[in-house]
């Protein structure tokens, strides 16, 4: 089990009494945050539960994107590398980190797959997607070498969400309320009781609101991407 979070990473890893049990994520983060700066790609880390859209937000920013930005993803499943796919047929270059157990990625699983073919690619883009493991919880402690920290929030999980997660959103740079289309057919669910929630525990709110199905707000999502970075 990982000595963080529980989440069955078989990982046994030796530490001090007087370290932080983050402490060696947080030297692998500063290291690929250095080698992203060099290289002038510019990483965002999107984190939210399974089902909240998190890989046909990036289908659409890429469609947005198309012939002005370079973009790479790598994704975390447990299992499979169904959302890796998907988003290479979005036209991104992809590629899927699978975690067996762990419910969460981290900064060595990053440094890993950014070795061989996939890194030269990653080297190519000015965006750099790490779509992480669903999950409300775990994902958010593990810094990665991010640049932003996007938290997906479907409309469909309810209004609670970041009452009852709210590290999750302390740590966001920006909150993106997706499957606005769906408003309709949820009674009693408004954005303005989601945007209040966030407000109560995220540091300094940032939302928007996205439908990946008819396009609304992913114009929005675009330009509250970071810029593209130079080149070291």
């Amino acid at each position: 089990m990982c000595d963080v979070c529980g989440c069955g990473d078989t990982r046994v890893v030796s530490v001090d009494v007087h370290t932080s049990l983050l402490a060696h994520n947080d030297h692998e983060a500063a290291h690929l945050r250095r080698h992203f700066a060099e290289i002038g790609v510019v990483a965002v880390n999107v984190m939210g539960s399974p089902g909240s859209g998190k890989t046909a937000l990036l289908e659409a920013a890429a469609r947005a994107l198309a012939g002005t930005r370079r973009i790479a993803a790598l994704s975390g499943d447990l299992a499979t590398r169904l959302d890796a796919d998907r988003l290479a047929a979005a036209g991104i270059a992809a590629e899927a980190i699978t975690t067996g157990s762990a419910c969460h990625l981290d900064a060595d699983m990053i440094h890993r797959a950014l070795h061989g073919d996939f890194g030269a690619r990653v080297a190519e883009a000015d965006l750099l997607f790490i779509e992480n493991v669903g999950n409300l919880v775990c994902p958010a402690i593990y810094d990665l070498g991010q640049a932003q920290n996007v938290v997906v929030l479907s409309v469909t999980e309810g209004v609670d969400k970041p009452l009852k997660y709210p590290v999750m959103f302390q740590k966001a740079d920006l909150v993106v309320l997706t499957k606005i289309d769906l408003l309709p057919h949820l009674p009693g669910v408004t954005t303005r009781e989601l945007r209040d929630n966030v407000a109560r525990v995220m540091p300094a709110p940032r939302v928007i609101e996205v439908s990946a199905v008819t396009g609304v707000g992913v114009e929005d999502l675009v330009a509250a991407l970071p810029p593209v970075a130079a080149r070291g």
